[in-house]
């Protein structure tokens, strides 16, 4: 993917077909394998809170419950549960839907927009995407519109040999019309098994009529981590997700750069929206020599310190980070410690805010899992950025005219910088930095 391909993908834009797994959120976390038993409340470990507070009249004490009190709880739960099934409308009841309601509706009522509910379709998905594989047809799409609509097929894909183009409204799927149907819907229609064939209806710009594509869906493996050298001898490392493969790729990445002695390094995480928290620290261990990368500040005050491993292949050489608004989660964790260990310089725009740490809880029955915010975390500098974000050190925007001239002033400034880093001249300012306000979560 070209540098003006993945600026465009802003923080409205999901790379969905290529992933599903920041439709609900941008992600920090760690991924906890199902023990086959649900705990009672008091078999939960004690240094992971339950999330965020109850309101006063609804606090309790999960350690006073008794099982007896949890059946007068749920007393009301299944009241409305006997009462639809005996007067509901339409009968038989989706007793499956139901569940996955009730939970979905617990886990909203936390009131957190990072706690909730994956279903089985959409815990599979995301958790594929971590792994930079999936099935589907290879295409990067937008889903802020009224029909799923390609932004550009991925290179070698089905998308691709078919003859789909940016632009691409997906109309129908299957001769189903999609009006009425939210584009995160028809993602999920597009994706599945490698080998099946899925019907397209699209309506394309400058044609009368929509056209008909018949794609077989197959195997998608996007790598996390690209790299090339620059003019300039400087080394241009893109990591586009915090996934299961980040490290080993990163590190063949660095391998075949650092063998061609750059004089500096460009780390591109513009509309990265992150992953796994263990992956960043792996990362930024390759780039800062010693010291905290991050703390994991949990509700009872307690909190876990995440430190460099000390073996960085890359701690020595100036480092200038790409950073916009969809720079997230994972990604503002690399760009902090970065920023606080005066490894780096941040150029770009504010990034995205995210600063809480997710655990995903396989359910039973294959069922989906819980996603459950347990923590905060904090830079080296333990500045809290949730809500707020990373402000760069050199602020420069990209603009739509940018885009549609195929321009990319971002990157042109961060070499700049970097040369002058090289150099030890003045670091190239471009607009001021602005005052950092909140940014929703």
């Amino acid at each position: 993917m070209n540098n003006t391909t993945k600026i465009v993908l802003g923080f409205f834009v999901s790379l969905i077909l290529l992933s599903g797994a920041f439709a609900g959120g941008f992600i920090v976390g760690h991924l906890v394998p199902f023990s086959g038993q649900l705990p009672f409340a008091d078999q939960l470990p004690t240094s992971v809170p339950a999330g965020t507070a109850e309101p006063e009249s609804a606090a309790i004490d999960p350690h006073d419950l008794s099982p007896e009190d949890v059946q007068t709880l749920f007393v009301p739960f299944w009241e409305a549960w006997n009462i639809v099934h005996e007067n509901y409308v339409d009968q038989p009841i989706d007793d499956v839907a139901l569940m996955r309601g009730a939970i979905r509706g617990m886990m909203d009522a936390l009131g957190d927009k990072q706690t909730y509910y994956m279903d089985p379709v959409v815990y599979e998905t995301e958790s594929s995407s971590l792994s930079g594989e999936y099935e589907g047809i290879g295409a990067y799409v937008d889903l802020d519109g009224q029909f799923l609509t390609i932004i550009s097929p991925i290179e070698g894909s089905p998308a691709e040999a078919a003859g789909l183009k940016p632009g691409d409204a997906i109309i129908a799927i299957d001769g189903e019309d999609m009006l009425g149907y939210t584009p995160e819907e028809a993602r999920l229609r597009v994706l599945g098994p490698a080998g099946t064939e899925v019907e397209l209806t699209v309506s394309r710009a400058g044609e009368a009529e929509p056209l008909i594509f018949n794609i077989t869906r197959a195997r998608i493996v996007v790598p996390s981590v690209t790299g090339e050298m620059l003019e300039n001898n400087i080394a241009y490392i893109d990591i586009n997700t915090f996934g299961g493969n980040t490290t080993p790729e990163l590190n063949v990445v660095l391998n075949e750069l650092i063998a061609q002695n750059p004089r500096g390094i460009i780390i591109d995480l513009r509309n990265n929206p992150g992953g796994f928290l263990q992956t960043s620290v792996e990362v930024a261990s390759e780039f800062i020599d010693e010291g905290v990368v991050l703390y994991e500040q949990y509700g009872d005050g307690n909190r876990d310190v995440f430190n460099a491993s000390g073996n960085g292949r890359a701690t020595n050489i100036p480092i200038v980070v790409l950073m916009n608004e969809g720079s997230a989660s994972a990604s503002e964790i690399l760009a902090g410690a970065l920023q606080d260990h005066d490894r780096a310089t941040l150029v770009g725009t504010q990034s995205y805010g995210k600063g809480s740490v997710q655990l995903w809880i396989p359910l039973s029955n294959n069922e989906g899992a819980a996603r459950v915010t347990i923590a905060k975390w904090l830079t080296p500098e333990e500045r809290a950025i949730d809500g707020i974000g990373l402000a760069p050190d050199v602020y420069v925007a990209l603009t739509d005219e940018d885009i549609a001239a195929e321009l990319d002033p971002q990157l042109d400034t961060a070499i700049e910088t970097l040369l002058a880093l090289i150099n030890q001249t003045p670091i190239p300012t471009s607009q001021p930095t602005p005052v950092t306000t909140p940014v929703a979560p």
